[in-house]
């Protein structure tokens, strides 16, 4: 195996880190007096701001810490909700800075999903967000016997029968009058940096939830292997964007930025993205690629709003691929200046992960001047393995293992390609109380099975080809992975969302590659005289263009079945669609996709 050898910094003894405590006191070391939070506490305009330095915010890790300490938490779970936020952020290092445990759960989950973890966990307090006390966290806590504190981010109060009420606030005031009487419970507190500290549920696309058990070991070290492979420091700010109760969020996009000591300022929501990159000036965006591919559409849209500018935009993106290949590495930042300031003035580098992100898209936002990275991991490590790096990049490749970590590929197939599995001390303890789980994919020589399917070039890089739980086998005992079609799909200018799966059919005595459609109305409507009600049209229109694809394909990875679906697909809260809920047989038509076409039904 090659490792391409670029990675920017090396670390020193002093650089580190243990547990978060250490990163703490690191960056109050280094960075006391810099900003770490840009909060907005009015949002009518003019807008008015708090500026948080690193200093105030330990100091408030402090009392918040030693509050809950006093309220005899020490050793407990304690279960924080809410949407990304600063008080968020104090309760996740005030719980884990020698206190408890903390359970980061999805704001978005239903009340069933915010009760199952509360009940599994056993959480015995829940911080929440004001904003969503509502009928679904109060139905939630219906169904709930552990919780018996409640606190909550904002001043206000709600209705919390037979369960003690405090906000953060509260809290704050009564950890700094304990400190100032001497009460040290909480700062003396050892801190085991190789327990579980972190207990994240996570179902995926799968619908089966895990806890998955982090130590502050294992999130520190992938803090430390980010920090060597980007180019990043104490000048860079960022907006977070991502749920910050994901991995992917929570280590890159919060501790890994305090890390560095850098500064964060929190979006307003996903309808705000384009007011608060002007509004901050971010230098760095931590995105999936749903959200980077929204942004490509817009400005290639604008773009070619007549055939003239989209000749002339195509010809410079081609110049400036070539003026940076030979070493003229900023020439997209000056040629596409009216981009950039659209996205802040400031904004240099973009981290994609938690999906597959097109190659096409990698290479045109590198060629207009922003450096885009991609980055694979899961939950269970913590969560990144691999990182695309400033040099020796492939668009296609999500980049070469990290530092310190190793990640090879096994059960390979005559084309190189099997499953990635992982080592490191980045890789999660278990699964939370189930051995046989953790048995199937964390080894006895601590190499985790990812359950990914790819395969690596000769330098290291690493190519995601699928998972192996979403593969199909027909009756001749081929594979097809659906992920790989899906690719080829979304090329598709009138496709907006695609999923690819297989129908066992007792009359083909095999199983038929089908995949179920979500057409982009805008592309339709403006390129075609179509009405979204002539779902034959679209059927027969976007066929078209499978059959198309299906010509580059072998016999048995054809598609021959096509559905098209009105509403998109109900996704993970990083925007992966949940296919346990879109692989279902009702979305089948009777049709055959052959030569001549097939019928579609608009479900």
């Amino acid at each position: 195996m090659i490792f391409l050898k670029n990675d920017k910094k090396i670390l020193s003894q002093e650089d580190r880190i243990d547990n978060f405590r250490e990163l703490l006191d690191r960056s109050v070391r280094r960075y006391g007096e810099r900003e770490a939070f840009i909060l907005k506490i009015n949002h009518k305009e003019p807008a008015e701001y708090r500026r948080i330095i690193y200093k105030e915010f330990r100091e408030e890790v402090d009392r918040l810490g030693t509050a809950l300490t006093e309220l005899g938490l020490k050793g407990a779970k304690i279960g924080v909700i809410g949407e990304n936020r600063y008080e968020w952020c104090l309760s996740y290092l005030a719980v884990t800075c020698g206190c408890g445990v903390i359970v980061p759960i999805d704001k978005e989950l239903h009340a069933d999903e915010v009760a199952m973890i509360l009940n599994q966990s056993e959480a015995e307090v829940l911080i929440f967000s004001g904003k969503i006390f509502d009928k679904n966290l109060q139905d939630a806590l219906k169904l709930n016997d552990t919780v018996r504190i409640l606190i909550c981010m904002d001043e206000e109060r709600h209705e919390a029968e037979n369960k003690e009420y405090f906000t953060i606030g509260e809290l704050l005031q009564r950890g700094a009058q304990l400190l100032e009487n001497g009460d040290r419970s909480y700062l003396d507190a050892e801190i085991d940096s190789h327990a579980m500290s972190v207990l994240l549920f996570t179902s995926g696309t799968t619908g089966v939830a895990k806890g998955v058990m982090l130590s502050q070991r294992n999130i520190c070290a992938d803090i430390e292997s980010v920090t060597q492979c980007l180019d990043n420091d104490c000048t860079d700010s960022v907006l977070s964007i991502l749920p910050i109760h994901h991995t992917y969020e929570c280590t890159c996009d919060f501790l890994e930025i305090l890390y560095m000591g850098a500064r964060i300022a929190f979006c307003d929501g996903l309808r705000y993205i384009a007011k608060n990159v002007q509004e901050y000036q971010p230098t760095i965006l931590m995105l999936v690629p749903l959200i980077i591919e929204n942004v490509y559409s817009k400005i290639m849209k604008q773009a070619s709003s007549n055939p003239v500018k989209r000749v002339a935009f195509r010809c410079m993106l081609w110049t400036s691929g070539g003026l940076q290949h030979i070493g003229f590495k900023n020439a997209g930042r000056k040629m596409f200046r009216q981009v950039h300031e659209t996205l802040g003035g400031r904004l240099r580098l973009i981290i994609a992960g938690a999906a597959a992100m097109n190659p096409k898209i990698s290479k045109d936002m590198n060629r207009m001047g922003f450096k885009l990275r991609q980055g694979y991991g899961l939950t269970e490590c913590s969560p990144i393995l691999c990182v695309s790096r400033d040099t020796g990049n492939a668009d296609a490749s999500v980049g070469p293992a990290m530092p310190r970590i190793e990640v090879k590929i096994v059960n390979q197939d005559k084309d190189g390609r099997g499953e990635i599995v992982a080592r490191g001390e980045n890789i999660m303890l278990g699964y939370y109380r189930d051995p046989e789980a953790t048995a199937a994919v964390l080894k006895e020589d601590g190499w985790f099975y990812t359950g990914d399917r790819g395969y690596m070039d000769k330098y290291g890089r690493v190519y995601i080809t699928g998972r192996i739980k979403n593969m199909i086998v027909n009756k001749t005992g081929k594979n097809i992975y659906p992920e790989e079609l899906e690719e080829k799909l979304m090329k598709i200018p009138y496709i907006l969302e695609c999923v690819v799966w297989g129908d066992d059919d007792a009359k083909e005595d095999d199983t038929v590659i089908c995949a179920t459609i979500v057409p982009k109305e805008e592309v339709i409507t403006e390129k075609t005289r179509l009405s979204m009600e002539d779902t034959q049209g679209i059927h027969d229109l976007i066929w078209k263009e499978v059959k198309k694809v299906n010509k580059g394909l072998p016999t048995y990875k054809k598609i021959q079945r096509l559905v098209i679906r009105r509403e998109e697909f109900e996704k993970t809260t990083t925007k992966k669609i949940k296919r346990y809920l879109s692989n279902i047989t009702k979305f089948l038509t009777s049709g055959d996709g052959n030569d001549s076409g097939s019928s579609g039904k608009a479900v």
